[in-house]
Formats: C-alpha cells, sequence, structure tokens
C-alpha cells in the first residue's frame, strides 16, 4: 500500500462510518459499465463542498488492490450488482489530489515534476522487476514500460485536477505545460483502464476546442446520467430528515433548488451539518466568503448588475453558457460570469429553459452580503422587500450623505393611487 501507487481505504473508511452517510455507491455502476472501453475517460465537475473528495475516496477504496473494502461496501447497493466481486480491490490505482502538490505559490513551477518523481518513486518499489525507468523517469515512460513488461494497468483517480486554474489564474504557461502533461499521459495510453477526475470547472477551453478532447464531461451544466451523484437527491434528504428528527420543509428551502438535469438536488455539505448540528443556518461560509462572490458580481459588463437584481428579486436570466472558457479569468460577457457562478454553486442553471437563478436561502444570503459591501449603495434597500405588515413592490432610499427623499413604488392592478397610499397608512407603513 502506499500514497498515491494503490492506496488504502481509511478516507472512505471515516466517511462510511460517519453520523451522516447517505449511500452513493451506485456511482461505481457507471465507471464499471465503463472501464476498458472507449468511455473509459470520466472528468466530474462539481462546486466546493459537492462530494467530489468522498466520490473520489470511494472509487479508490473499491478498485485498489492495496486494502480489503469488503467490509465498507457490505450492506451499499453496489453490492448487489454482479460486477462487484469482479473489480472488488483488484486493481492497481495511481490517485491524486493535485492540491496537495500546490500548497503555495512557490510550488507552482515545480508541482509537474514532483507529481512524476512521487509516483515513479513508487512505481519503482511496486514492480522492481520492470526495467527501462529509474527515479528520474517522465511517468509516462515508467507507465509504459510496466504494461509492455508486466501487463498490467491502472485505474486514475484524481481529485482536483483543475486547482491550477483557480490558484494560478493568470499563469497561462504553467496552465499550457499543465495540459499538455495531462494530454501526454492518457492520450493513447493503453495502461489506462479507466480515468475519473474531479474538479470545480470543466476542461479548460482555448480557442473553440478542448484542450483535452478525450474525456465525457460532467458537470452542473450538463450532468448526462450523473445528476443523482452531484448533491443529495429529494427522496434522501427527507429520509434522513425523519432519521434525525429535523424539519424536511425548512431543510428544503434553506438547501434545495440545484438544478441538475431534471433533479432537485441539495447541497450535501450543508445538510450533513444541519443534521449533525440540529440547526439549520447557512454553512456555506464555513468554506467560501462572499468576498469570493463579490470579485465576479462587481464586474463591470452590461447586464450584470440588472441580472443580479432580477434574480434576487425570486427572478431568473436567460444565459448562453457556450461560450465560457472553463477558467476564472477570461469573460466576454455576462453570461460568461454568470455560468461560473453555476460551476462554483452560486447559481443553478434551468436546461429545459437555459435560465440561471439563486437556487435557496442560504445562497440568497450570500449574494446579499456580498451586495451590501460591494458598492451597491442604496441597491439592496431597493430589492421587493417584507415590511413585517406587507410588501413595498420598489423601494428607493438615497445614497449616504445625499439630500434626497426616499422613493416608494406600490404596484396596483385596477385600483386608484389614492388606494395605494391609503393602504400604506392603514398598515402603518408610512
Amino acid at each position: 500500500m502506499g500514497i498515491y501507487v494503490n492506496p488504502g481505504n481509511i478516507p472512505f473508511r471515516d466517511a462510511r462510518f460517519s453520523n451522516i452517510y447517505i449511500d452513493k455507491s451506485m456511482l461505481i455502476s457507471k465507471t464499471d459499465a465503463v472501464y476498458r472501453t472507449e468511455r473509459k475517460f470520466i472528468y466530474v465537475s462539481r462546486p466546493r463542498r459537492f462530494g467530489k473528495s468522498m466520490a473520489a475516496n470511494m472509487l479508490t477504496a473499491y478498485y485498489s488492490c492495496g486494502c480489503d473494502s469488503s467490509e465498507l461496501f457490505a450492506g451499499l447497493m453496489i453490492e448487489k450488482e454482479k460486477t462487484f466481486p469482479i473489480h472488488l480491490n483488484q486493481h492497481y490505482v495511481i490517485r491524486l489530489d493535485v492540491q496537495r502538490f500546490i500548497e503555495s505559490e512557490s510550488e507552482l513551477d515545480s508541482f509537474i515534476s514532483n507529481i512524476e518523481k512521487s509516483v515513479v518513486s513508487e512505481l519503482l518499489k511496486e514492480f522492481p522487476e520492470c526495467e527501462g525507468f529509474d527515479t528520474g523517469s517522465r511517468l509516462k515512460t515508467a507507465l509504459d514500460q510496466i504494461f509492455i513488461q508486466s501487463g498490467k494497468g491502472f485505474v486514475f483517480i484524481i481529485d482536483e485536477w483543475d486547482c491550477i486554474f483557480r490558484i494560478a489564474k493568470n499563469r497561462e504557461d504553467m496552465q499550457k505545460e499543465y495540459l499538455d502533461f495531462m494530454r501526454g499521459l492518457f492520450k493513447g495510453a493503453d495502461y489506462a483502464e479507466l480515468v475519473y477526475m474531479t474538479g470545480i470547472l470543466p476542461i479548460k477551453k482555448y480557442g473553440e476546442h478542448s484542450a483535452i478532447n478525450i474525456f465525457d464531461e460532467y458537470s452542473m451544466i450538463s450532468p448526462k446520467n450523473l445528476g443523482e451523484y452531484f448533491g443529495f437527491t429529494e427522496a434522501e434528504v427527507c429520509a434522513a430528515c425523519g432519521r434525525h428528527g429535523m424539519d424536511y420543509a425548512e431543510v428544503k428551502k434553506w438547501y434545495d433548488g440545484y438544478r441538475v438535469g431534471k433533479l432537485h438536488i441539495y447541497n450535501p455539505k450543508s445538510v450533513a451539518d444541519a443534521l449533525t448540528w440540529d440547526e439549520i443556518q447557512s454553512y456555506w461560509t464555513g468554506t467560501e466568503t462572499y468576498e469570493a462572490l463579490k470579485v465576479y458580481i462587481d464586474l463591470d459588463f452590461d447586464g450584470l448588475k440588472e441580472a443580479i437584481l432580477t434574480m434576487l428579486g425570486n427572478g431568473r436570466c436567460v444565459i448562453d453558457p457556450s461560450t465560457f472558457q472553463n477558467d476564472m479569468t477570461v469573460f466576454r460577457t455576462r453570461d460568461d460570469v454568470l455560468t461560473l457562478l453555476v460551476h462554483l454553486g452560486y447559481l443553478t442553471y434551468d436546461r429545459e429553459t437555459s435560465e440561471v437563478f439563486i437556487p435557496n436561502q442560504e445562497i440568497e444570503q450570500e449574494f446579499v452580503r456580498a451586495v451590501k459591501v460591494g458598492g451597491w449603495d442604496g441597491v439592496i434597500q431597493s430589492l421587493e422587500r417584507p415590511s413585517g405588515k406587507g410588501f413595498a413592490d420598489v423601494v428607493y432610499l438615497p445614497k449616504r450623505n445625499v439630500d434626497r427623499p426616499a422613493l416608494v413604488v406600490e404596484l396596483k392592478w385596477n385600483k386608484t393611487a389614492d388606494g395605494a397610499v391609503r393602504q400604506i397608512k392603514e398598515k402603518g407603513d408610512a
């Protein structure tokens, strides 16, 4: 058992026997189905907090021959599948968390070589009988030699694949070097039996084409047949609330709302936190702050602020996500920004209508915080808001230190202006 080659199952064991665990093992049936086929390259992108690492740990525990995971999968749904005994702990696995190699900016220029050295070092120990490579060899060379001499292939499980595009946003040279490394590692590689990668963003585009075009991509925009594994489903959350005595209606209001294909998906980390602590609140700020959102909604694109205001008022906005370049720096239109926010989990996308909207109350709070400190003076007050005794349709408050009155807009159908004013006075709103 190694760190990168044939790792153990401890991370999945920790999750499996936690107080809050929802069985997502049938994802394995999808990866088993494409093992050693033309569809063996899978890339799943999800926001933070949506279970990327847990799924990667589960797949590692299932495929790796460096451990015995029969106990961990006992009673899970995948155990009943006919492919289960065929693949359980029967494969050589290479498991990488790319972010572990880039803990600081000083490691950016060496992280690719560090990945190769670390994995090759463990391969030398695992396959001492194989010749043709040493500690200074490229990873692809080592894997080719092992496959040629022993016939052994590998299952690759790579987590946080795209962290370089988030950490080194403006290092295009480094990004291209990394893409060349990944392309060379997998394109035409007979030793690759299955490749499962995760990240937050879809695979980076250069021009009109993907830099790595061998992967089937499953994203928040296009989940294909993996939608139910992108978070917790309504049935799963309802059952979990029943087991833990939590008000399902409140959990739904706070954490539901993500559209993944035709499914409604809940934020899994927030649901788990709410059930663990028996408290409904925003848990989003545990890994993100409103400043991360503010950077993007403050960008100067025509129609962006109007779109944000529409969605804060429970509205929706039609977008075209096809121009998004799958990075965090290249934005040409407001639609590119809004598409990024879908991938980051701040918005959700309805494929049937091509609309985006704020999914739930937890995320709405993040938008409100970002707008409050974002120099949008008077904007947050102009949103439709509860008065405690009714609703004003629109309220405009003047900017600070400006000697101007507030403006109240009350919309009525087939009523007089006097009647509207009288209603406001009667409810004590004026």
